[in-house]
């Protein structure tokens, strides 16, 4: 006889975050059937339907179906009962990262609307502290030149420093990340190699191939396209600036081939994230409806893209409200770059770890 202890809390947390009547499934299976992602051996999404409705957190939460899951809204469109998985899977993601968030605060404040000026005050104090230390807390004279307001040694050492550091305290979570996991499998035994799974996982994650599987939602595949790899190709550039800095070939001229490639990145950026945003707002009947955590990846990512994009203009021009967009922008890039292991963004690292379990294993 198996016992079992619901987590009333953890259900009402879950009804909250996916908006999703849990108490009126059914489980009639239609979801694991249509879904074109689930494994023929224990397919989801239906078993974890069980548990979200008993409220079994601990068998949510180390599961790696959760993150094979890409909440394309095939089940969704055919739950006879519009009991909405897929956003029933993607509010257990949501709590996974405060669950596993190191520090735990970190987690909850980027979590709930009620605390964004906290973590909007985070990097503005550190930003602040920063300038004041290296002496450029200060509108600099004459024509617009960003390493006067933050020289490039100050803004590249701490903000490289400020991500390892965010890092290394997110590493022990998702230790017992991993390790939760594998304890969902009691014989669990690698079939593959650690670099053979993790090269697999990389391959499905840049093709994009699972996205081709889903029916409902097939302009998220392209949405989706350009953002990663508008983005990909902006830490690239990114890369090569942090380079040229050093070398004394910053700043990059408008036509220069990297500069031509950022602006390349930032309208694909741009692009995709407007395809995303426009389907939560007027297509909400195929994309479902957005959580806290939805909007603040895609307004910070927004707001970073843009605000490159207006410094980037402004020093051209020389406008002299450059220096307090690119604060803005410094805290933009704290959003996306350093809060990344505590927010949505968080999936590339979590799926990617759960995708090599499951590679590993021969799950897929």
């Amino acid at each position: 006889m198996i016992e079992v202890l619901p987590d009333i809390q953890f259900k009402k947390e879950l009804r909250r975050v996916s908006k999703a009547p849990l108490n009126e499934c059914i489980q009639c299976g239609t979801c694991s059937v249509v879904c074109s992602l689930a494994p023929d051996e224990k397919p989801f999404p239906r078993k974890e339907m069980i548990w979200a409705g008993w409220g079994m957190k601990e068998k949510l939460i180390a599961n790696p179906d959760v993150w094979l899951c890409y909440q394309c809204g095939d089940c969704s469109t055919y739950c006879p009962r519009g009991v909405k998985p897929s956003e029933v899977l993607a509010g257990v993601r949501q709590i996974a990262y405060r669950q596993y968030a190191r520090p735990g605060f970190l987690g909850e404040i980027m979590s709930h609307p009620k605390w964004l000026p906290v973590a909007l005050l985070i990097p503005v104090v550190i930003i602040s502290v920063i300038l004041k230390i290296a002496g450029t807390l200060s509108i600099p004279e004459g024509p617009v030149n960003y390493s006067k307001f933050f020289p490039h040694a100050w803004l590249n050492v701490s903000f490289t420093l400020l991500t390892f550091f965010s890092y290394g305290l997110a590493y022990s979570g998702l230790k017992k990340f991993w390790k939760d996991i594998k304890m969902q499998f009691p014989d669990f035994q690698m079939k593959k190699s650690f670099f053979h799974s993790f090269r697999e996982s990389l391959i499905t994650i840049f093709s994009h191939s699972r996205f081709g599987k889903c029916s409902s939602q097939k302009s998220r595949k392209v949405s989706h396209f350009l953002v990663f790899y508008g983005f990909v190709l902006l830490l690239f550039v990114t890369a090569y600036a942090i380079v040229a800095t050093i070398t004394h070939h910053y700043p990059l001229g408008f036509l220069n081939p990297f500069k031509i490639a950022g602006n390349v990145a930032g309208l694909m950026l741009i692009a995709g994230l407007g395809i995303m945003i426009f389907n939560r707002l007027f297509n909400r009947k195929n994309f479902g409806s957005s959580n806290y955590s939805d909007w603040l990846l895609l307004v910070s990512l927004f707001l970073l893209t843009v605000s490159g994009l207006v410094i980037e203009m402004a020093r051209f021009l020389n406008w002299g409200s450059a220096y307090h967009l690119y604060f803005l922008h410094l805290v933009c890039v704290w959003f996306v770059i350093i809060y990344l292991p505590y927010t949505k963004f968080g999936h590339l690292i979590y799926r990617t770890l759960a995708m090599m379990i499951s590679t590993s294993i021969g799950r897929n």
